[in-house]
């Protein structure tokens, strides 16, 4: 074990650390500043306003609600499909996933319901189902029936990779977005 680990700190080791949060906090308030703004100001930048978010590492809560504002008024399921998305990493986000997740599958494409089918713990399984079908989308109801055959409760690939199964998590979708394809690719 390592001996420093258990040494209590000096005062100005607990200045310096505090002075680091301190440091940190202000460049979060003026990031999460610049996004909302962003947010407010930009049609269709929820996928911008999502990856400034995940570079500053952080933000307000109204941050959040900004960006899911952005998405609600644009009716952006890419957007809403990424926020949501994270939003299942960081539960006492002050934001309607509920909403975030519907507006995916009532407006976006194959390629994002298949992809919340994927990856969210708990998908709307059968509301997915039903729109995947509902487009008669070949290509996209062979990929979710072969999904579903290998995991029919549709638990998602965090349930699968810690059964051992192997299916990625799919990042940004190419849906119907109109950001110009300024979209996060980290």
């Amino acid at each position: 074990m390592n001996n420093q680990a258990n040494k209590p700190q000096t005062p100005e080791q607990e200045n310096f650390e505090q002075q680091a949060i301190e440091k940190r906090r202000e460049h979060l308030k003026l990031e999460s500043a610049r996004i909302i703004k962003i947010a407010d100001s930009e049609p269709h930048s929820a996928l911008k306003c999502v990856h400034q978010l995940s570079v500053a590492g952080g933000a307000t809560e109204g941050t959040y609600i900004a960006i899911e504002q952005r998405i609600v008024a644009d009716q952006d399921a890419a957007g809403a499909y990424h926020l949501a998305l994270l939003a299942q990493n960081t539960p006492d986000l002050p934001i309607d996933t509920r909403q975030l997740i519907e507006l995916v599958v009532n407006k976006g494409d194959n390629q994002q319901r298949l992809a919340l089918l994927k990856n969210l713990p708990l998908p709307p399984v059968e509301l997915i189902k039903a729109q995947i079908l509902i487009s008669d989308d070949g290509e996209a109801i062979g990929q979710m029936n072969a999904y579903l055959q290998i995991n029919p409760e549709g638990y998602g690939s965090q349930h699968m990779l810690s059964s051992g199964q192997a299916d990625p998590i799919v990042p940004l979708s190419l849906g119907n977005n109109t950001n110009d394809g300024k979209d996060f690719k980290g």
